[in-house]
């Protein structure tokens, strides 16, 4: 990493901690998500730009908060987040995920970790991937980041949940079978209802076989 690009990466660093503090002290509720979740929780650190999510009902109270806080809060043409700039770096202000509204249930899960020395609340392992996976497809399907994000955080993830919420998305389910043949889910067996690449669905009579990688 150049000198400029840790100029860089140390704007996007504080302009998140900026934006965590803003949002913790106008008490919206929020968790951090995407790559920096991952990485408060083990996975290798992005460098492009931090994501955070709130409920759509409290987007104009945020972006009030993130504007009083000193950074530059745009709405671009998406009706799923708006952008706050500190020093030209980005923080992404979610509100919709997936095409699914961010509701407080959800930040509800998150657990309140210490990240750039500050407390603030951060998605599990598994909602982080789970989101990741269900936006691959034809036009995105990038594993760079994803597969050694799910490989630092392989033990935090719930693999079955994966696979019961990507049945029907066919770039994440080549993505599990990826991590399964790396052994990176070895620590449960996959149901034959769920397993990636077996063709197979629920009631085809196929018993469940436990995974034979070693991590």
């Amino acid at each position: 990493m150049t000198t400029d690009d840790q100029g860089d990466w140390t704007a996007l660093q504080d302009g998140l901690r900026r934006a965590a503090v803003a949002l913790t002290d106008a008490e919206v509720p929020f968790a951090l998500v995407g790559g920096y979740a991952a990485w408060a929780r083990g996975a290798p650190e992005p460098s492009h730009d931090a994501d955070l999510a709130i409920a759509e009902e409290d987007v104009e109270r945020a972006k009030r908060a993130l504007d009083a806080a000193g950074l530059d809060v745009q709405q671009p043409a998406e009706n799923w987040l708006f952008k706050a700039f500190h020093a030209g770096e980005l923080v992404d202000v979610i509100y919709r995920m997936v095409g699914e509204p961010v509701t407080h249930e959800l930040l509800s899960t998150a657990e309140e970790l210490e990240v750039l020395a500050i407390r603030m609340p951060v998605l599990p392992a598994t909602e982080v991937l789970s989101s990741k996976l269900r936006v691959l497809g034809e036009h995105y399907c990038d594993f760079t980041w994803t597969l050694p994000m799910a490989r630092a955080l392989r033990e935090q993830i719930d693999w079955e949940r994966l696979r019961r919420e990507t049945l029907d998305r066919p770039y994440a389910r080549a993505f599990l079978f990826l991590c399964d043949e790396l052994g990176l889910t070895a620590t449960a067996a996959v149901p034959s209802a769920v397993r990636v690449g077996s063709g197979r669905f629920p009631d085809e009579g196929d018993p469940a076989e436990p995974a034979d990688h070693a991590r």
